[in-house]
């Protein structure tokens, strides 16, 4: 539109924020929000409950560890391809996109359930458990794509000072959705039972998407100009993150912090698992998720100050303390308290980076930066997974078990049939308070903190001296 005032986007005519006032964009973002929480609630409280129930069946943490892996690994594989979806088309195209075909991988695994025997849908000798377990995966994968989308609407609809309170926004609806998962999840597997939840899922999937078909983002009249291409454009990827200096170093430490991370996805559902039923869990999950809900709230309250980057490494630092700690005893009430801190710190994290390269990275770029991110560190994490289910399932827990073990360990983790999963969450936990601290001393940190400020500096400055604009009529 002439005389919109764009000075953080290299393409003003793709998007215009004079379209509509700051309160309707606002509540534009809030309805875009809430309809992900609603997806991401349904995807997380399926996958949630395909992951207790194969645990109940087996009771075996590779099974567990293999799923989650293999999750984590998808979204690896996918997150390019889906930043470059995101810079080449309209964000709202995407996320109908994205919610049809979860809707549809759903009703087929449904349909796989529905017409296997259970005894053979549980072996995993089997291929229909894998089948079921990759048709339920593929759906909550393609999910991601929304989450892509998300962050790129923020841009659009959000001031760039009030970015980093938006991003917390995120958190907080994020930690609503894992706290109603977890309660949905583990009710569900354990009174009604694996098929009448994927009916609950389809459900809830089928509002998500009709929801989604409501939803209207003037702003952006077309997607941004640029140079993104055909379906994977991994070096139109590279380009975008190496224009920004110190960014792609910024990717590996998130990177690390997820390949030690993985610990934690592996083998926190089995922990609590030994500790409480599958339907206390579910309910003790959602009260330490309410951690998730609290921290996102003060981020959107109060942001993350002038250097988000360094709020970031301070979290990472406070939550490998806490990982480290949380079980140390095999007390249940300190499980779900380092739980709940932990929860709490992950959307101050998670803003953190969002807020550093929704600044940095021009809007064009910015899906294909966030695709490319989120495959680096997506794939840490079942790597981890991966390699330690088996070394838990056959040599630590084993030999924390054994009498010998148990003598060694108590010392320091006290006494528990658990200890050796806690071992592992102790050498995780420290591992991250290491790579924390050393990022501090870093080239890279001061590189990426000075080009944070420069450009908060320009477009405050451009702001400033833009004349006042009146809203347009659609």
């Amino acid at each position: 539109m002439p005389g919109a005032t764009t000075p953080d986007l290299l393409d003003p005519t793709a998007v215009d924020t004079s379209v509509r006032s700051p309160a309707e964009r606002r509540r534009t973002f809030w309805q875009i929000l809430l309809n992900t929480a609603l997806a991401n609630v349904t995807t997380s409280y399926l996958w949630f409950a395909l992951t207790f129930w194969i645990y109940l069946a087996t009771r075996n943490v590779i099974a567990t560890g293999v799923i989650g892996g293999a999750f984590m690994l998808l979204i690896a594989v996918t997150s390019i391809s889906f930043g470059t979806f995101v810079d080449r088309f309209r964000k709202l195209a995407v996320m109908r996109f994205a919610g049809g075909f979860t809707l549809a991988a759903f009703a087929v695994a449904g349909g796989i359930y529905l017409a296997t025997p259970v005894d053979s849908l549980v072996r995993l000798d089997r291929p229909w458990f894998w089948a079921f377990a990759f048709v339920v995966l593929t759906g909550a994968v393609v999910e991601n794509l929304r989450n892509i989308a998300l962050s790129t609407t923020v841009t659009i609809l959000v001031d760039p000072e009030e970015r980093a309170n938006a991003n917390g926004l995120v958190g907080m609806v994020q930690g609503i959705a894992f706290m109603v998962t977890s309660v949905l999840s583990g009710l569900s597997v354990g009174f009604l039972g694996m098929g009448w939840t994927q009916v609950v899922a389809l459900t809830l999937t089928a509002i998500a998407f009709a929801h989604l078909l409501t939803l209207r983002m003037p702003e952006e009249r077309r997607p941004a100009a640029g140079d993104a291409q055909g379906a994977f454009d991994l070096a139109g990827s590279w380009r975008a993150v190496s224009a920004v200096a110190g960014l792609f170093a910024l990717i590996l430490f998130s990177t690390f912090n997820n390949f030690v991370g993985g610990v934690y996805m592996a083998l926190m559902d089995p922990y609590g698992l030994e500790l409480f039923s599958v339907q206390a869990w579910g309910g003790v999950f959602a009260l330490a998720s309410t951690g998730f809900l609290v921290g996102g709230a003060l981020v959107g309250k109060f942001g993350l100050g002038p250097n988000p980057l360094r709020t970031m490494l301070l979290g990472v630092v406070v939550m490998g303390v806490i990982g480290a700690g949380f079980a140390i005893r095999e007390w249940a009430w300190l499980y779900v308290l380092g739980i709940w801190l932990y929860m709490a710190i992950v959307p101050l994290v998670e803003a953190g980076e969002q807020t550093v390269i929704q600044r940095v990275v021009p809007l064009e770029r910015q899906g294909r930066v966030f695709g490319f991110a989120g495959a680096f560190e997506a794939g840490a994490a079942p790597i981890t997974a991966f390699l330690i289910a088996p070394i838990a399932q056959f040599w630590i827990i084993p030999f924390a078990r054994t009498p010998h073990g148990a003598v060694a360990l108590e010392p320091l983790l006290g006494t528990g049939t658990s200890r050796g999963i806690a071992l592992i969450f102790l050498g995780a936990g420290a591992l991250i308070v290491a790579a924390a601290l050393l990022a501090f001393l870093t080239p890279v940190y001061r590189e990426v903190s000075a080009a944070y400020a420069r450009t908060r500096a320009e477009d405050l400055a451009a702001k400033a001296a833009a004349p006042p604009q009146a809203p347009l009529r659609d």
